[in-house]
């Protein structure tokens, strides 16, 4: 007697493609619906792990306040990517993109991003902290915001000679004069 699978069978990566480092943003454009959240490092795709609620509800308040407080030369989003490479993507948090941007799209170019934001969770800890930063520069971004829990801490950084320099970081409030003059009460974005 053999087992059968019941129902539909749950999508994941092709072991010999993923050995070999094969895959390209293409495949990623054109996985099933019921495929996880990827992202692309070398050719290697990672699933992203799920948020926890806190982690979308920072998320989705600097979202909010972006809509409020950006001029209408940006527009923030969230659960998009950004196309670092033909076999890398990466899946902020938050984005903040210069317009006119075209809203059918999942994955925007790094020259039409302002901010790249990353909310750090138990689970994305190393990438947010070391491998990320280090992708968002070699790709051009000019800001990156890092967001801490417990306590809710923001670190924002500038791009300078190819490499992320600390511009501001506060558990109060972030004030900056880059991408557009922003004063973010830390509180609006607390859970």
């Amino acid at each position: 007697m053999t087992a059968e699978p019941i129902g539909n069978v749950m999508w994941s990566p092709d072991p010999v493609t993923q050995r070999q480092a094969g895959y390209f943003i293409e495949d990623i454009l054109n996985l099933p619906d019921d495929a996880p959240r990827v992202e692309l490092r070398d050719g290697v795709m990672i699933v992203v792990p799920s948020p926890t609620g806190a982690h979308q509800f920072i998320g989705n308040l600097l979202w909010s306040w972006f809509r409020q407080h950006a001029p209408e030369s940006f527009v923030g989003l969230t659960a998009v990517g950004v196309a670092l490479g033909l076999k890398d993507t990466a899946e902020p948090d938050v984005v903040l993109l210069h317009q006119p941007i075209d809203l059918t799209h999942h994955y925007y170019l790094p020259d039409q991003v302002a901010i790249a934001v990353e909310v750090v969770s138990p689970g994305t800890k190393r990438r947010d902290r070391m491998e990320k930063p280090g992708l968002y520069a070699a790709a051009g971004i000019k800001h990156y915001w890092r967001i801490e829990q417990n306590p809710l801490h923001v670190f924002a950084y500038d791009l300078v000679d190819g490499h992320y320099e600390l511009v501001a970081d506060s558990e109060t409030e972030i004030e900056l004069s880059a991408p557009f003059e922003i004063k973010l009460p830390i509180r609006d974005i607390t859970p």
